[in-house]
């Protein structure tokens, strides 16, 4: 069984996908709200999965009464996460050799995040990324974030490739159901963050991947 045969187009989430990133977010969350002397939710990260970094804001604003309007909160969140997202955050194991992979197959490739632009762009100067990828969009740039396909849609659209011939990498379910909903092959990948989910994302996936070392083998 062939990942990659008739497949024109790879469409790659960013956290817990490409990077591991996804435990920054829990401090972040602490940090932010501490400023409000607000303590953080246990069911914070359910309640946010998948939405858009504005979609999370606007959450944010409404669930903890936030003063600030939504622009402001998307700043300090980008200001906290900015040197986080400089230093402490690693490529997932395998990705950047598949990524080379990918590219002397000629394949396009596309970045869909729910993250902000300026930390998706971050992540690309800081890994060396700007080759691999011609487009890099976020649920920002649609009118609905994940599970809604919207910004795989949009990928796949400036890529110019057909939905049925993209494959696209995702570490959370309401991910790998945007990808399924915009007819694509969905890739799971394995993430500490979602350990207890991954039963489910097996489930939902075509394939699923503990690293990108893998895919040779599949």
């Amino acid at each position: 069984m062939n990942m990659l045969k008739d497949i024109e187009a790879l469409i790659f989430d960013l956290d817990g996908t490409l990077v591991d990133s996804m435990w920054i977010w829990k401090e972040i969350d602490r940090e932010y709200l501490r400023q409000f002397d607000i303590e953080t939710p246990d069911d914070i990260q359910l309640q946010i999965e998948g939405k858009g970094f504005t979609e999370t804001a606007s959450y944010f604003k409404e669930r903890f009464l936030i003063p600030d309007d939504v622009e402001t909160i998307k700043r300090h969140w980008n200001e906290l996460a900015w040197e986080k997202y400089s230093t402490q955050v690693p490529m997932k194991p395998g990705a950047v050799d598949f990524l080379h992979y990918a590219k002397k197959k000629n394949l396009k490739m596309g970045i869909a995040t729910s993250n902000s632009v300026e930390l998706a762009k971050r992540v690309a100067d800081v890994h060396g990324l700007h080759d691999f990828f011609a487009v890099i969009k976020t649920s920002c740039d649609v009118k609905r974030g994940k599970p809604a396909p919207d910004v795989y849609q949009m990928v796949a659209s400036e890529l110019r490739a057909d939905p049925e011939r993209c494959l696209v990498f995702e570490d959370i379910i309401p991910g790998i159901m945007a990808g399924k909903a915009a007819g694509m092959t969905v890739c799971g990948v394995d993430d500490e963050y979602s350990v207890s989910q991954r039963e489910e994302k097996i489930r939902l996936c075509d394939y699923y991947i503990r690293h990108y070392d893998e895919i040779p083998r599949i």
